[in-house]
């Protein structure tokens, strides 16, 4: 008897589950390999192989044995429900977006580009390149929706530095409902202990997110990564995988997952760290034949393949209006005390530097500025060497005006005394003292400290005699 002969497309039955055949192959002893694909709903999205000579029944549907029952649903509801449910399943073949926008999220028509720009490519390759605070993550996800609703995003690999793990699996899970299992090198060794040896432990789950510092141990898992395919891998940050000449574990391992999926997507906000061979690699690794002088290119070379995407926010601010606020600053008066003017009058006679003054209005004469200043710095930035003038904030488009009443200031070098390269301590009654008094002395100089003693003898500075070095200083 004749075995009967299936071909790709039909329809068959077997252990009462509905498949569809994708791929016949004959087997040695005369039957046949059914490569299959789920269609009822307890095998649905799942793939299996049958052969023929060891299965006892398989039952091939003929669409010329299909009966039409008639609808006799109030106002046809049942068919107009299976017309519906055909529809949703049916699979977009153009550049439109119909699936990522319905997201958990606030649609923005500048987070579409990137996807329709990835879609109008045969392969979905790009460099998401936005600003930081663009939402770089939700294009990606945008975009993996796309693949999915589009049947070319079951197996799905992501690589994010260690510390962006969780943030990424939450918005992927939150805002798309793609769950991503998370996987370390303690759980690659668990899936490893539950499947035969000759298994490969990335054919486990479809969608993982891994540590990309995990995944560069070449020695370990490269075998695996070479016999893995994933229909989409996202690198994050990927700036760090650039290749700047040191042949990093990194880097290696980017350029391998590149030629393992045909879909890549790579995010960062810095793509250019000023070499251009770290960018052409970047580049090249979405397409090898985009850039063919790393040291030598121009922006045309990749831009007219759809590679590279890049905004920033005056770029998108006609879309999002009321996300990016402007700054509203107030300006805010207040009284310096009395042991504030004596600090005041101390730091200008001991010469630190002289502090914004401006004309009185009742008098003429130059009065001290108003300003809140830092203590971090040890440069003199001119008017200003005690720090920025952040009191004196005014609103937009406001002139700037210098209030009238004394400085709060804040000391900005450790005093010295006639001894050059040596702290002492300040006699009392001098300005150093009235800067002590005021508690306003820095922290860190030995005269200034509350509450302890002061440091009379400092190790001698290096600069003070050129003969002798930071490394013979005696102690």
């Amino acid at each position: 008897m004749t075995p009967p002969a299936y071909a790709p497309g039909a329809r068959v039955v077997v252990r009462d589950a509905e498949w569809i055949v994708r791929r016949v192959d004959s087997t040695p002893d005369g039957g046949q390999q059914l490569t299959c694909d789920g269609v009822s709903e307890l095998v649905r999205e799942r793939e299996a192989v049958f052969l023929t000579r060891l299965e006892p029944k398989i039952e091939a549907l003929d669409p010329a044995r299909t009966r039409l029952v008639p609808d006799e649903s109030p106002q046809f509801a049942d068919s107009r429900l299976f017309m519906e449910s055909l529809l949703r399943q049916a699979v977009p073949s153009d550049q439109r977006i119909h699936a990522g926008h319905l997201g958990a999220m606030d649609p923005v028509p500048y987070q579409l580009a990137p996807a329709r720009q990835a879609l109008a490519q045969p392969r979905q390759r790009i460099l998401i390149a936005d600003a930081v605070g663009l939402g770089k993550t939700l294009e990606a996800g945008i975009l993996v929706s796309e693949l999915i609703a589009r049947g070319r995003g079951r197996r799905i690999l992501v690589l994010a530095l260690k510390s962006m793990l969780t943030q990424f699996q939450k918005e992927f899970w939150n805002r798309f409902t793609i769950p991503l299992t998370r996987l370390d090198s303690i759980g690659i060794q668990r899936v490893r202990r539950r499947i035969p040896t000759n298994h490969n432990p990335f054919h486990y789950y479809d969608k993982s997110i891994i540590s990309i510092d995990t995944l560069k141990q070449d020695a370990e898992y490269r075998t695996y990564l070479e016999q893995a395919y994933w229909d989409v891998i996202v690198i994050d940050e990927a700036h760090n995988v650039a290749d700047r000449g040191t042949g990093s574990l990194r880097s290696r391992l980017a350029r391998l997952l590149a030629r393992r999926s045909d879909t890549l997507i790579m995010l960062t906000a810095t793509p250019h760290d000023g070499k251009a061979r770290s960018f052409a690699s970047l580049v090249n690794m979405l397409d090898a034949t985009a850039i063919t002088d790393p040291d030598d290119f121009r922006p045309e070379d990749f831009r007219k393949k759809g590679l590279v995407i890049r905004r920033f926010k005056k770029d998108v601010r006609a879309d999002v209006r009321d996300a990016f606020m402007d700054r509203v600053v107030h300006r805010s008066r207040f009284l310096a005390s009395a042991k504030e003017k004596r600090a005041y009058e101390a730091r200008s006679t001991t010469g630190l530097g002289s502090p914004p003054t401006t004309m009185s209005a009742t008098s003429g004469t130059p009065s001290p500025a108003r300003t809140t200043t830092t203590a971090s710095s040890r440069r003199n930035f001119g008017p200003c060497s005690a720090g920025l003038p952040a009191a004196i904030c005014q609103l937009p488009n406001q002139a700037t005006s210098w209030p009238t009443t004394p400085a709060r200031s804040w000391p900005t070098r450790n005093w010295l005394g006639p001894v050059g390269g040596r702290a002492v301590a300040p006699e009392p009654g001098t300005p150093q003292d009235a800067l002590r008094e005021s508690g306003l002395a820095r922290r860190d100089c030995g005269a200034g400290r509350t509450g302890r003693r002061p440091r009379r003898h400092a190790r001698p500075s290096p600069l003070a005699d050129p003969s002798r070095s930071m490394k013979g200083s005696p102690r």
